[in-house]
């Protein structure tokens, strides 16, 4: 008995090869087919100085519509509040609110109150990928933080709540909500697509 060609060994572990790619694409696909599209919504807080930042990001696979924003420093773990001017409960140097991103998805600026401790965005949408971001000194309450009032660690943030209200045919859904973690990051898992 003779052995096959070197060549007729490597054409048929080549077609084979290729049988499996095929045939693992169309599991792939097949997979895909019956999953929808997920937005994540990720909330970030960046400590800077003079302004802090928030930034919203859609980091998901689709579009999200109309939508309330909300952020809440109530809940966080060093009494966070915001400082827009130079009287009231803030610390040193205040700066208002500043939108720095998004200007065409906010429907209108916030009024946000000195040593407040909430902001609301109505917003039209987001699409994948988009960001809105916005500017505004924050401080902490505590006195006895070795940094002092006026830097905010990630972990302060810890425990503040962002949350979203999507608008479905004029009428609200229920709220998903996050809290911060030790990172400075929020994240919301959204299932109501617009595309």
């Amino acid at each position: 008995m003779t052995s096959p060609h070197p060549s007729v060994i490597r054409t048929c572990l080549v077609i084979r090869s290729c049988a499996l790619v095929f045939f693992m694409a169309g599991v792939v696909f097949m997979a895909g087919a019956g999953a929808t599209a997920q937005a994540q919504v990720q909330v970030i807080f960046q400590e800077s100085a003079p302004k802090d930042r928030f930034e919203i990001c859609n980091s998901g696979g689709c579009a999200l519509g109309a939508m309330t924003f909300t952020l809440d420093l109530a809940g966080s773990s060093g009494g966070l509040i915001f400082d827009t001017s130079a009287e009231g409960p803030g610390v040193e140097v205040y700066q208002p609110f500043e939108l720095l991103e998004g200007a065409g998805r906010v429907l209108r600026l916030p009024v946000v109150r000195d040593g407040g401790r909430s902001i609301e965005l109505a917003m039209s949408g987001l699409a994948p990928r988009e960001i809105v971001s916005f500017t505004i000194d924050v401080d902490d309450t505590l006195t006895s933080n070795p940094q002092g009032q006026t830097r905010v660690a990630g972990s302060e943030i810890m425990g503040a709540r962002a949350a979203i209200v999507l608008e479905s045919d004029n009428a609200a859904l229920p709220p998903v909500t996050a809290r911060f973690e030790s990172d400075a990051m929020a994240e919301l898992p959204i299932s109501n697509c617009v595309s």
